[in-house]
This record gives structure tokens, sequence and C-alpha cells, in this order.
């Protein structure tokens, strides 16, 4: 089975009707992205990550599965902190603070603790305790975390983040399966 994909209905308009399985049933997963234009319906968390890595299907092996998770979340993170960096919060940031959000993301950003105006986004994979670095902390909020670690747990970090929208249909017949389901 594949992801099943359209452009989203405009926000002054009826969304699309949830498309059918062959069986006349529905998909259990419905996903909103790249900005609620589009919509991707799918039975799988692995089949949802269809939409936003059309190559992830042909990936035969966990860990080229993995990388290409954790290229989406480098892509997610840089993409997010420098959207967070335009707020005009970033004035009030220190110069140190400031010298965080703005640096360059080619190695993960060190930090002990977080607590500037403008939330810092991490990609979880270098923290520990995946990961070799400190773990940073902060007050809630401060910290955005994209976790890569496996297809639910990015699915459902992208969704916190509000990158994506996921909406789970929970009346299915026979009970469903756990989201972690097909990784």
């Amino acid at each position: 089975m594949t992801v099943i994909r359209a452009r989203n209905a405009s926000a002054a308009a009826e969304p699309p009707a949830p498309p059918k399985k062959d069986d006349q049933s529905l998909y259990r997963f419905e996903m909103l992205y790249e900005g609620a234009t589009w919509r991707a319906w799918a039975d799988t968390p692995s089949e949802l990550l269809e939409a936003l890595i059309p190559e992830y299907p042909t990936l035969e092996t966990p860990r080229d599965r993995a990388a290409a998770r954790i290229r989406l979340a480098l892509r997610t993170q840089v993409r997010m902190q420098a959207s967070l960096a335009m707020a005009p919060e970033l004035e009030e940031c220190t110069a140190e603070q400031r010298a965080v959000l703005l640096g360059s993301r080619e190695t993960p950003p060190t930090v002990r603790q977080w607590d500037a105006p403008v939330p810092l986004v991490l990609v979880s994979t270098f923290y520990r305790p995946e990961g070799r670095l400190p773990r940073p902390e902060g007050p809630e909020g401060s910290l955005v975390w994209i976790d890569p670690g496996d297809d639910w747990s990015l699915l459902l970090s992208l969704h916190q983040a509000g990158v994506i929208h996921v909406n789970i249909r929970t009346d299915m017949a026979p009970p469903a399966p756990e989201p972690d389901e097909g990784n």
C-alpha cells in the first residue's frame, strides 16, 4: 500500500472527502503538510512518511531509512530555526543566544541551558540518550525537539512542532495497530 495525496482545498472551501480503499474502508491516518497545502492518507506511519520523503518506500535497510529521517529532521530544523529567528524577540536575545540561533547547523548547537525568548530547534538524535551531546534544559516551550528515531516519533515531533498536522482514526474495526508498527 502507498500513501494517497491530494492538494488541500483553500480555507474558504470544504476539505476534500477522505479517499476510501478498495474495500470502502477509510485510511487510519490523515496528514496536512507543506503549510496545509497538501493532504495525505495512509494506514501506517511509514506510508505517511512517503509524502514527506518520496524515496522512503524504496529504501531497503533500516540504516538508510534512519538516514532519510535524520535528513528530513535537519532540513526541518534549519527552516524552523530560520523562521523563528525572524521574530522581533530576537532583539531581546543576548549576543551569545543570537550566535546560537543564527549559527551554522553543520554541527549541532551545544548549550547547557536555553531560556532565550526565541525557541531553539534541535534534532534529538545528536543529544543524550541517543547521541553524545549533553541534552540542553530549559523552560517549557524554549526547546523544540525533532525526533527522527523512528517513523512515528518523527511524525509526532513534527506534529508537536506545528510543521504537519496528523489525524488518527480511532473508530476502525478491527482494533487499529499501534502507531509504531510499520517502521
